[in-house]
């Protein structure tokens, strides 16, 4: 059947928007296309870029010889051997010849890329597939492989894989698609080619920016700060968490709305898109202004709740212990294991969400209030900053912050930093620190694999006056404990001391 006939002329021809095939629920799109050449030139570049990136089901040339009347014809289609365009008669065939059976060639041809793309597949929970994608123009090669690095894993905390990745340090970013326009079609290839569903961004990416690359593809295309807000979304269990993602979602999307008609639906579906719903987000502006306004009088509310219980805390008299740090460094262990509760943990980024305080008693009737907090990040999304500074206020009462640290992560000396930065940016940077060095257990691995990376964790505790523990086992948390005795009751203890000598 017939859908398009499409008249061009010596330039090139324009495909039509091809919304009424669209592409996901299998590996083609259902569209073959038969052009002409009208110069008996083959297959060309644009026309392989034009069947990868359409993902028709097969790409047919005619070929006319001036003069002489005789048509031939030259095929291409998505070989799965490859992942990539191959053509399959070469020279051209006098068209009388060509001899192929559409009716069962392309349902073969959808079946062998179907078994390639599970083949390649590592994650069998895996949501879905994306391609990492990092454009920047600042810093070194080692940062950006760092970052993208951390973007995989969170990637993996939103179930979803990661087939591939690029790295691209232009001299100047592309206004449209940070990267060249030539650059951004071969990594749409290379996406549909692994079977990929969205695209990644490492940095932020504005809404021009997202319609330029969306209009390029039927993938779904989302940021860095899309992917934290969604695994956020994922993982808040309290009120208070589900008030603030939702917030932090839709001050996010709202300037992202304009523009988008027929793409919106398409982007917002699964991961990036969870917390608002769907409905919520086809609003107009000022519908959604008004739920932002009803969510953060909801979040003052819940504040004032907190307020409160902090006071009274604080009226009792008894120390406050927050545990900050960058995320996945095992405050959540720490705390179950100081104050042997069952805080939900696992080796996931931002596996905690909501704040959890707990009560750690020490001899002599002695005790703390101890506070598992949120794990920072790098590049936090702005509206999510704000969102939670609600919860973050559990820090302003803290008498103590003990910043735990990841000691087998090659750049904790970064995290520290960027851990720093975040309290700075909280006004927190003055409060009393203690730097406790998590994972101790896997030191000794990492002596013998990388003797320089281990003294630098020894150097940098000991110039920090840190502690290094493993949450895992309380035994080798006595040195911390030890050290919260004598910050809280230092005073008492040399009283009794000063007694001991005077009795003596």
């Amino acid at each position: 059947m017939v859908e398009y006939v499409v008249v061009g002329d010596e330039k090139g021809l324009v495909i039509p928007t091809l919304q009424n095939y669209p592409l996901g629920k299998r590996p083609l799109r259902g569209l073959r296309l038969i052009h002409t050449h009208l110069r008996h030139e083959p297959i060309t570049e644009d026309d392989l870029t034009d069947l990868s990136l359409l993902r028709l089901d097969l790409l047919a040339v005619l070929l006319f010889t001036a003069g002489k009347g005789q048509i031939a014809a030259q095929l291409a289609w998505i070989s799965s051997a490859t992942g990539g365009p191959t053509t399959v008669t070469n020279p051209p065939t006098p068209l009388e010849r060509v001899d192929i059976d559409c009716v069962h060639f392309i349902p073969e041809l959808e079946a062998d890329l179907e078994r390639t793309a599970r083949t390649r597949s590592k994650a069998v929970d895996a949501l879905e597939r994306a391609i990492l994608i990092s454009v920047t123009t600042g810093g070194t090669r080692q940062q950006a492989e760092d970052s993208i690095a951390e973007l995989r894993e969170l990637a993996r905390t939103a179930q979803v894989e990661a087939l591939d990745e690029f790295i691209q340090r232009p001299r100047s970013l592309n206004p449209r698609f940070l990267m060249g326009e030539g650059t951004m079609r071969d990594v749409v290839i290379r996406a549909l080619q692994r079977g990929a569903s969205m695209l990644i961004f490492d940095q932020e990416l504005t809404p021009a920016q997202i319609r330029s690359i969306s209009a390029m593809t039927e993938l779904k295309v989302i940021d860095r700060s899309q992917l934290i807000l969604d695994i956020f979304a994922r993982r808040a269990k309290s009120l208070d968490g589900k008030v603030q993602v939702e917030l932090a979602q839709l001050k996010y999307l709202l300037p992202r709305l304009t523009g988008r008609g027929v793409q919106m639906s398409r982007l917002m579906g699964g991961i990036g898109g969870r917390g608002p719903g769907e409905t919520k987000l086809e609003t107009d502006r000022r519908r959604i202004r008004d739920r932002i306004a009803s969510l953060e009088r909801e979040l003052k509310e819940l504040s004032r709740g907190r307020s409160q219980r902090r006071r009274q805390r604080v009226k009792a008299g008894v120390p406050i212990i927050s545990i900050v740090g960058y995320t996945n460094a095992g405050k959540s262990t720490l705390l179950n294991s100081l104050t042997k509760s069952d805080v939900f943990t696992e080796d996931l980024l931002f596996a905690t969400l909501d704040t959890s305080t707990r009560r750690l008693r020490f001899p002599r009737e002695r005790e703390v209030i101890i506070t598992d907090t949120v794990g920072f990040i790098r590049s936090l999304p702005k509206s999510l900053m704000g969102a939670f500074k609600a919860t973050l206020e559990e820090l302003l009462d803290a008498d103590l912050l003990l910043h735990l640290v990841d000691a087998s992560n090659p750049r904790f000396e970064d995290q520290i930093m960027q851990v720093r930065a975040i309290l700075a940016e909280l006004k927190l940077e003055n409060k009393a620190e203690l730097l406790v060095f998590n994972k101790a257990d896997i030191l000794d691995e990492i002596k013998k694999k990388d003797t320089v990376a281990f003294l630098r964790v020894r150097q940098t505790a000991r110039t920090q006056k840190g502690i290094t523990v493993s949450a895992r086992d309380r035994a080798s948390l006595k040195p911390l404990v030890d050290e919260l005795q004598r910050r809280f009751w230092q005073d008492e203890q040399e009283h009794c001391l000063s007694d001991a000598q005077t009795l003596s």
